[in-house]
C-alpha cells in the first residue's frame, strides 16, 4: 500500500502536472489582451507576490541583491519568457507547447559540454528523434516543401530551451533555497520587465480583465507550482519514477488548447510531440538522478 509520504508527494506532483497542463491554453487567452511583455510584467509580479508569501522564512538572512540574483533574474524569468510569449503570439498553442518542450534535450548537450557527461547512444538517439519532432511540427508535416508558417516563431520558440537549459546548467551550481531562488529571479525579472515597458512599451491596455489571465500564468506557470513540484520530489521514494509524471503535461495541455481554444489539433502537433517527449524519455531509461 502506498504509505502517506508518497499519497502526499503524488498529490502534489499531479496538481503541479495539471496546472501546467492549462498555462499554454492561458498564455493564448492573456495574448488576446495584452502584448507579450505586458504579460511578463503583471505576471511576473504576481508570481513575485506569491513567492514572497510563500518563502517569507526563507528569504530572512538572504542577500537578495546579490549579482547572481540579477543575473538569474535577467535570464530567467526576463529573457525566457519573453522569448516564449512572443512565440506563442506568433504560433498556435499546439506547436509553440512542444517546441518550447524541447529543453530537456538540449540540456542533455548542454550537460556534455560544461558539466562533461559522457554522450552515449541514448543522447544521440533522443537528439535525433526530438529533432524529427520538431520539424514535423514545424513544417506542419509538409517534408517535401520544407514550408514553414512561420519561421520566427519557430526559431523564437525553439530558442526558448537553449535558454532555459543554460538557466537550469546555472541553477544546478547554486546552492541557495529553491523558494529563494525563485523569489529572487522573479523579483528581478518583473523590475526588468518594468523597465523594458516603462521605455519601449506601455503599462495600459484595453481591458484590464485580461489581468486576471496574467494573474493565473504568474501564479500556476511561475511560480507556485515549481513549489509544488519541488515539494512532490522531496516527498517520493522514487524521485526517477515520480519525475516521469512531467511527461503527461504536453499532452494534456492539447487537451485544453482543443476544447478550450477550439484550435484543431494537427496530426503533425500530436506524431512531433510524441518524438519530442519520446526522445526526453529514451535519454532517461536506467537514470537513478
Amino acid at each position: 500500500m502506498m504509505n502517506k509520504l508518497n499519497k502526499q508527494s503524488l498529490i502534489y506532483t499531479l496538481s503541479a502536472v495539471f496546472l501546467w497542463s492549462t498555462v499554454a491554453t492561458a498564455f493564448k487567452i492573456s495574448l488576446d489582451g495584452m502584448n507579450y511583455v505586458q504579460l511578463l510584467f503583471y505576471s511576473s509580479l504576481a508570481s513575485t507576490v506569491a513567492l514572497g508569501i510563500f518563502s517569507l522564512k526563507q528569504i530572512k538572512g538572504f542577500n537578495i541583491f546579490s549579482p547572481k540574483s540579477v543575473l538569474f533574474g535577467f535570464i530567467s524569468p526576463f529573457l525566457y519568457y519573453i522569448l516564449l510569449f512572443k512565440a506563442y503570439s506568433l504560433l498556435p498553442a499546439q506547436e509553440a507547447q512542444p517546441l518550447n518542450y524541447t529543453w530537456p534535450i538540449v540540456l542533455s548537450l548542454f550537460s556534455v559540454l560544461f558539466l562533461k557527461e559522457k554522450i552515449d547512444a541514448k543522447k544521440i538517439v533522443g537528439l535525433l528523434l526530438a529533432f524529427v519532432g520538431v520539424v514535423i511540427i514545424s513544417t506542419r508535416g509538409n517534408f517535401t516543401s520544407l514550408h514553414f508558417e512561420s519561421l520566427t516563431g519557430v526559431i523564437i520558440a525553439v530558442s526558448t530551451s537553449l535558454v532555459w537549459a543554460t538557466f537550469w546548467i546555472l541553477n544546478l551550481k547554486d546552492n541557495r533555497t529553491s523558494e529563494v531562488k525563485l523569489f529572487t529571479a522573479f523579483l528581478f525579472g518583473t523590475i526588468f520587465s518594468g523597465i523594458y515597458l516603462f521605455l519601449f512599451d506601455s503599462f495600459t491596455m484595453e481591458s484590464y480583465s485580461y489581468l486576471w489571465g496574467a494573474g493565473y500564468v504568474g501564479l500556476f506557470e511561475m511560480g507556485i507550482t515549481f513549489l509544488f513540484w519541488n515539494k512532490g520530489l522531496e516527498l517520493s521514494n522514487d524521485k526517477a519514477k515520480t519525475s516521469t509524471f512531467a511527461y503527461l503535461s504536453p499532452f494534456m495541455s492539447l487537451v485544453f488548447i482543443a476544447f478550450v481554444l477550439g484550435e484543431t489539433i494537427m496530426f503533425s502537433s500530436i506524431w512531433g510531440l510524441v518524438l519530442i517527449v519520446g526522445g526526453i524519455a529514451y535519454q532517461n531509461i536506467g537514470k537513478k538522478k
